[in-house]
Formats: structure tokens, C-alpha cells, sequence
């Protein structure tokens, strides 16, 4: 009997010893494979449940050459094969033994034709393999014909290069079979064609990387193991070589990047890896093509996907930033978007790649200008981050970029920033962002005054809504842009003066403050003293009071809505009109009376009409002196518009110790209707008499020999008069008690001037007659205001009677 022929790992271990050539069987542990036809290889494989089957009948593409694709056809024995019968038989054997016999008679009639130089006969054999097993309904043919395949390939040695374009089609087809253990002797067939074949393989790398990608995510370990040596074996000739070309390999990059596959995206980072670690490669050159997929790994599932992806991007951040040519725009928007991701490590991992970018030494500062309105958007959707870290570099990084364009002297565009903090203000309700909107919009301005004058009447609404924010240091800082707006020119106003450019612009935005708090009320009541202290600190007290008194002397609904016809509109809205001003004028006289930043409007007014001789009781030098020079123009503004409230008016004639005029003022009172809202306001005034503010009021109550003593006297009893029995009444009474009871005691009469002794008001400077005569018409436009309302209130309950 003939001996056993030895097996075929026998024979390959003899001949790659004398070839140093390894097959792949001796890497990877192979399970046993005498396997039925249709027989499942469950049993000797692990199932991940988390890797999905890879697709199967994808169009392979190879470069330079096309491969084809192969369809499955039903196999039988060709007589005109250049294969004997006995060899196609045993290739197709059930038994994996026979068939790494044939493989062995394949590999020496391959070698045998090599050296007859018989290169068609060589590839009539390939295209048997391919044609008569690789595309075989059996799977056993088609094990048979990638073994062969490999066998074809280990006999070529160095001339398999030759063949490559028609060794890879079959086995690449066949990593796509639905037969586990087909697909890993595609696996072993790609690894020793690789071997063989080193660099000249990676002519044909796309192909061959789509073929592992498939193996990679295989769900039998078998397989997958398989994969993981053929990964590591072409990374090694890539390496080695250096005929690879990245730009050809990037469409492909970029295709399977996107995919969520944890195999595939562990293949990828270390693809990317390893081509950043080759020294003739520059990937940075190719970032933006890959980098939004690295970022998009940050999220796997996988912590080692994780890690790995987060080690790829620090060493592309340490490369970025001493790189000397960064192409921003592609790399910013990428950034930008994962600013906006819900994972937490992306967007920390984005805000951080944003700061290293502004901190650039090479092509950072003003290379970035066109980029700011989109790293803008991304800095304030972080700033206010539930994270306390992200929270942190965003708020860094948004100062180091505002102090950039602060200190730029690059031209750049305003309307993109603008836009970017205009949405935020609107969209945002938190307290962080907005701040850092306003400290941005605040710093324009003061850069670039001129330039932003075409954006403030966009701008100004958006800041007037603002001021309802419920954070008083929204507002605050609010009210410092609105100041800064305030004292910026209106460029528009061809031919004007400096002055009345700035003029304009002031009151611009004083009428809006003032339409604000017309259309809301509730914030009058609620922040309206603290907008308007602010505005006294930022901006020049006096000027405010002068321009809201003007402003509030020609206030007028907006007629947008009213028709002139309709009578019982025009009348409620005249009504309300009178309404709103006369509650700002109580406001604004509140504010003038007891706010600290108002103390020299007080004092300006206080030396207002007091003669020379006597102002030195009352005020500084300095004081003194604004008071001559303003102190009647700003008393008369302030009165004609005080007009429209009663009580103010009398409290402002005493805060100007123009007592004569407060008293004329109490005996029209007569006239007035006495309601609870005067009384209130009265109240008020008395609890305000007691306060440090009219102190030299009190005091010139005692200088019982003055003439100003009594129309001082008179016009506070007018007041006592006024009030019903209340607290207020019997403190008021009190005091004036006590001055009375101090001439009778003292035995002193009506005191009269004396030779050479001045009085303490002087009248040329205050024309009384005028001032009552504004008064009177004022009031009678309330007084006429109240009797329509009152018509248009009667005719409603007229039975049909159209108004």
C-alpha cells in the first residue's frame, strides 16, 4: 500500500522553512473543519450580539485595477481545466486535509510553470480557482478555491506581484460570504498574498482595506482574529514602504468613518494612528477630512474606542499647535458643531481645540477674524454649560478671544458678531451668556463707535427687552450699553455739529427707555428707579433729567393704531398719556429726593435762587458755581414737566427754597381733586420732610425773623391741611407746633427787612408768574382729560347711541 501523503500544514511548515515564508495556519488557532455542507460554525466561534453581520454583495474597487464581480453558479468538474480531476476533486473535498493536499499540487505545478515561463498557463489556473470554486454554490469549492488561491500565491513568490490583479477579485468577493469559515480563508488567502506581494500589494489598498474592514467586523472570532493579523501585516508593509497615498485612501477614510460599528471605528483610529506616526506622511494636511469622525468616537459606547479617539485628537492638538499652516475654516466649523454636541467629553474636547486655535503662534490672532462670529456662537452655547469644567475654559477662552478683537488693528466684520449676540440675548435666559453677549456689544462700541452706528437701531430693541431681565446685573451692565450708545454721533445727521450729533443720539435713547416703560409699567414699578439711578452714574444726572422732563413735556401715544374719528380712543389713550407721565414725573422726583447719585442735581437746585451772600451755607464752591450758571435753566425744565404732578412740583419748590412759589402752588391745590393717590403722595412727602435731604428746610424753620420764614411756614400749614388724621398729620403738626411756640416764646413779631439786608431768594432769577401760568394750563389739561373721560364713560351707558 502507498504511504499517507503527509498533511498540508506539514508540508507548508517544510517548505516555508525553506522559504521563510509563514502560513497564516500557523498564527491563527483554526478550529476543526470537517464541517457538512450546510453545516453551521456556531459551535466553534464566539457570537458578539453588538456587531451587526456585515452587507454582503458590495461592488469591490480596486486600484489600479478593476475587480470583478463574481456571482455564484453551480460547481462541476472541467475537463478542460488546466487542473488534473483529481485535484479539482480534492479541492473540493468536505475534508480539510485533501484539501491542503491539493493546495500543495497546486503550489508545485505554479512553481513548475514559473520556471517553464508559462505565465498563460499560470493564469488559466487562477482563473479556474476563481471561476470553478471561488464562485461555487458549495462552500467547500469555495474554501477549496481560496486555499489554492494562497497556494497559487505562495508558489509565485516575488512574481506574484504579476498576478495581483487577478489574485484579489475571487479572494475579496469571498470576504463577503455568508459561510464563516469561507470568509476566514478569504482572511487567510488576502494575508499570504499580502506576504508575498509586500508593497506592490498596496497598489491595490482600497480594495483590500474595504475587504478587511468587513473581516474586521465580522461576528466570529475566528474570523476576527484573522482580521486583526492581516491588519497588523499591512500596516507593516505601509511602514515599511512608501508608495501610499493618502489622498486616494481618504474617500474611503471618509466613507467608513461615519460608520458607528465599534470594530470598524477601532480599525480606523488606528489606521490614523499609524499613517500620523509615518514620518513622510503629514495628516494635518488631511484633518478636516477625518477629525468630525474622531470627534464623533468620543461618544462610543466602547471606553476604548473612547481612549483611543481622545489620544488621536491630543496628538493632532499638540501637532496643530506648533504647526506653521492651519487651513482654519474647515477645521472651526467642525469644531463648532461638536461644541453643540450632547456628549459631554465632545464638547469639552471641542472647547479646548478652540482655545489652543485663538492662542495659535503661528497663524492665530487675525487669521481667525473671519472665523469669530462662529467660535462666538460655540463660546456662548458653552458658557453656560451644566458642566463646570466646560464651564470654565468657555469663559476663559471667550476673554482671551474678546481681548484678540479688542486689540486688533485688523479690519473685521460687525454685522456676523452682531447677529451671534443679538440670538443670543434673545434665546438665552441664563444669566452667564447674556453677560458675556453685553460685555462683547459694550466693548464694539467703545472699538469701533463709528461703525457701529448703522447696527444701533437694530440693536436697541433687542437691549430694551433686556432690561426686563430678572438679574439685576443683566441690566446693570444693560444700562452701561445703552449709555455708551447714548454718547456715540449720529453719522447720519449730515451738516450737524459734533454736539447735537451726540445730542441725538442721547435722546434716541432716552425716548426708548421712556416707550419702554410706557408699553410696560410693571417694569417702571419694578426697575424703574434702578435704571434710572444707573443712567444718573454712567451718564450726567442733570442731562438725564433735563431730556426725560423735555421728553415727557412732548410724550404722545403712538398713533399707529388710533383713528382720529374714533372718539372714546382718543379719549382713553389721552388719558393714559397723562397717566404715564404724571407716574413717571412722581417717580423721577422720587428718585431726585432720596437717591445718592443724584446728591448735586440736589445741591445745584438747592443754590438755585439764593442769593450770592447766602450760598455758602448750602453748597461748595463748585456747586455754587454750576448752580449760577445752570441752576434756573434746569429748575424751569424740571417744572414744567413736574407740572404734571402736583405733590413733585411742591417738592421741588422746596427742595429750590422758592417757598413763595410752594405756597402760591398749595393754594391751587384747592382746585385739584383731592384723591387717595394724592393723599398717598403726601404721605409720602411729609415722611420725606423728616429726612436728611431737606435738613435746611427744618433749620430755616427756626430763622423765625426771616423773610422767607413765613411763606415757608404758610406753605407747609397748606400741606398740614391736606392731610386727614393720620401719623403723618401729627408729625407734620408737631414740628410746626414747635416753631410756632418758639416766636411766642422769644416775643418776636412779624419780622420786617431791614436797611441793607438782602431776602434769601432772589426774585429776578425766578420768574413765578410764568411758572404758575404752565402750571394752571397743565392741570387744566387734566382737568379736561378727566371730564371727557367722563362724557365718553356717560355715552356708553346711553342706550343705542353710537360713538
Amino acid at each position: 500500500m502507498d504511504e499517507e501523503p503527509p498533511s498540508l500544514s506539514t508540508q507548508h511548515n517544510r517548505r516555508n522553512r525553506r522559504s521563510n515564508k509563514i502560513p497564516i495556519e500557523d498564527e491563527i488557532p483554526v478550529n476543526g473543519d470537517n464541517q457538512s455542507q450546510s453545516g453551521s460554525v456556531a459551535s466553534s466561534s464566539v457570537a458578539i450580539s453588538s456587531v451587526s453581520r456585515p452587507q454582503t454583495a458590495q461592488t469591490i474597487q480596486s486600484t489600479p485595477s478593476n475587480v470583478t464581480s463574481f456571482s455564484q453558479q453551480q460547481h462541476s468538474i472541467s475537463t478542460e481545466s488546466p487542473l488534473p480531476p483529481i485535484v479539482q476533486r480534492l479541492l473540493g473535498d468536505r475534508s480539510n486535509e485533501k484539501r491542503k493536499n491539493a493546495a500543495l499540487e497546486i503550489e508545485a505545478l505554479i512553481k513548475s510553470l514559473q520556471e517553464a515561463n508559462n505565465s498563460a498557463m499560470i493564469t488559466s489556473v487562477i482563473s479556474s480557482l476563481s471561476k470553478d470554486f471561488c464562485t461555487s454554490a458549495n462552500s467547500n469549492y469555495r474554501k477549496g478555491g481560496l486555499i489554492g488561491l494562497a497556494a497559487t500565491a505562495i508558489g509565485l513568490m516575488q512574481n506574484c506581484v504579476l498576478y495581483l490583479d487577478t489574485l484579489l477579485p475571487p479572494v475579496l468577493h469571498c470576504t463577503d460570504d455568508p459561510e464563516a469559515r469561507v470568509r476566514y480563508y478569504a482572511c487567510e488567502a488576502l494575508f499570504n498574498i499580502a506576504k508575498v506581494s509586500r508593497h506592490v500589494i498596496l497598489e491595490h489598498f482600497n480594495a483590500i482595506f474595504e475587504g478587511l474592514t468587513k473581516l474586521y467586523a465580522d461576528v466570529d472570532m475566528d474570523v476576527k482574529n484573522g482580521a486583526n493579523l492581516l491588519d497588523r501585516l499591512i500596516k507593516d508593509i505601509v511602514t515599511e514602504g512608501e508608495a501610499f497615498h493618502v489622498e486616494q485612501f481618504l474617500p474611503l477614510l471618509q466613507n467608513y468613518i461615519r460608520r458607528s460599528n465599534p470594530y470598524i471605528r477601532q480599525l480606523l483610529v488606528g489606521w490614523i494612528t499609524l499613517l500620523d506616526s509615518i514620518p513622510d506622511i503629514s495628516m494635518i494636511d488631511y484633518l478636516p477630512d477625518f477629525l468630525d469622525g474622531l470627534f464623533n468616537m468620543l461618544s462610543d459606547s466602547n471606553r476604548e474606542i473612547r481612549q483611543a479617539a481622545d489620544s488621536a485628537l491630543s496628538d493632532f492638538l499638540r501637532e496643530v499647535s506648533v504647526s506653521t499652516v492651519v487651513e482654519f475654516g474647515p477645521i472651526v466649523a467642525i469644531l463648532v458643531s461638536q461644541c453643540h454636541s450632547k456628549e459631554r467629553l465632545n464638547r469639552l474636547t471641542a472647547i479646548t481645540w478652540l482655545a489652543e486655535l485663538i492662542h495659535h503662534p503661528y497663524s492665530g490672532g487675525d487669521a481667525l477674524l473671519p472665523f469669530h462670529a462662529q467660535i462666538l456662537g460655540a463660546i456662548m452655547y458653552c458658557i453656560s454649560d451644566l458642566e463646570v469644567e466646560i464651564r470654565m475654559v468657555a469663559e476663559k477662552i471667550n476673554n482671551d478671544l474678546l481681548a484678540l478683537v479688542r486689540d486688533t488693528s485688523s479690519s473685521f466684520q460687525l454685522g456676523t458678531l452682531l447677529a451671534t449676540l443679538s440670538s443670543e440675548l434673545l434665546s438665552k435666559e441664563d444669566v452667564r451668556t447674556k453677560m458675556a453677549a453685553l460685555r462683547w456689544i459694550n466693548m464694539l462700541m467703545e472699538k469701533r463707535t463709528n461703525d457701529m452706528a448703522e447696527h444701533v437701531e437694530k440693536l436697541l430693541p433687542i437691549l430694551l427687552r433686556t432690561l426686563s431681565d430678572p438679574s439685576d446685573a443683566v441690566v446693570l451692565l444693560n444700562l452701561q450699553v445703552l449709555s455708551r450708545i447714548s454718547l456715540a454721533h449720529r453719522e447720519e445727521m449730515e451738516g450737524a455739529k459734533e454736539s447735537e450729533k451726540e445730542e441725538a443720539q442721547f435722546q434716541l435713547v432716552l425716548n426708548a427707555i421712556l416707550n419702554l416703560f410706557a408699553a410696560d409699567r410693571n417694569l417702571l414699578e419694578i426697575r424703574g428707579s434702578l435704571i434710572i439711578r444707573k443712567l444718573c452714574v454712567l451718564l450726567n444726572a442733570k442731562s438725564v433729567y433735563i431730556r426725560m422732563a423735555e421728553a415727557l413735556c412732548h410724550y404722545q401715544v403712538n398713533p399707529a393704531d388710533m383713528s382720529l374719528d374714533d372718539t372714546t380712543y382718543a379719549a382713553e389713550a389721552e388719558a393714559d398719556r397723562l397717566e404715564f407721565i404724571s407716574t413717571m414725573v412722581q417717580t423721577l422726583n422720587l428718585i431726585l429726593l432720596t437717591a445718592s447719585e443724584l446728591s448735586d442735581l440736589r445741591s445745584i437746585l438747592a443754590t438755585t435762587f439764593v442769593r450770592k451772600e447766602h450760598s455758602s451755607r448750602f453748597s461748595t464752591s463748585r456747586i455754587r458755581l454750576v448752580g449760577a450758571q445752570y441752576g434756573p435753566r434746569v429748575f424751569s425744565k424740571l417744572f414744567h414737566c413736574w407740572c404734571h404732578n402736583p405733590i413733585s412740583t411742591f417738592s421741588l419748590c422746596l427742595l429750590a427754597q422758592a417757598y413763595e412759589l410752594g405756597y402760591e402752588l398749595i393754594q391751587r391745590f384747592s382746585e385739584i381733586d383731592v384723591t387717595v393717590g394724592l393723599l398717598m403722595q403726601v404721605d409720602t412727602l411729609v415722611q420725606l420732610l423728616e429726612s436728611p435731604i431737606f435738613v435746611h428746610m427744618r433749620l430755616q424753620l427756626l430763622d423765625v425773623d426771616s423773610p422767607h420764614h413765613a411763606p415757608l411756614l404758610k406753605s407747609l400749614y397748606g400741606l398740614l391741611m391736606l392731610i386727614p388724621q393720620s401719623d403723618a398729620f401729627r408729625s407734620l403738626n408737631d414740628r410746626l407746633t414747635t416753631v410756632c411756640n418758639l416766636r411766642e416764646n422769644l416775643g418776636m413779631s412779624q419780622p420786617v427787612l431791614k436797611d441793607g439786608q438782602s431776602p434769601l431768594i432772589s426774585k429776578t432769577l425766578l420768574n413765578a408768574g410764568n411758572l404758575l401760568k404752565r402750571f394752571d394750563l397743565v392741570m387744566g389739561q387734566y382737568q379736561a382729560a378727566k371730564e371727557e373721560a367722563d362724557k365718553v364713560e356717560l355715552l356708553d351707558y346711553l342706550p343705542n347711541k353710537k360713538i
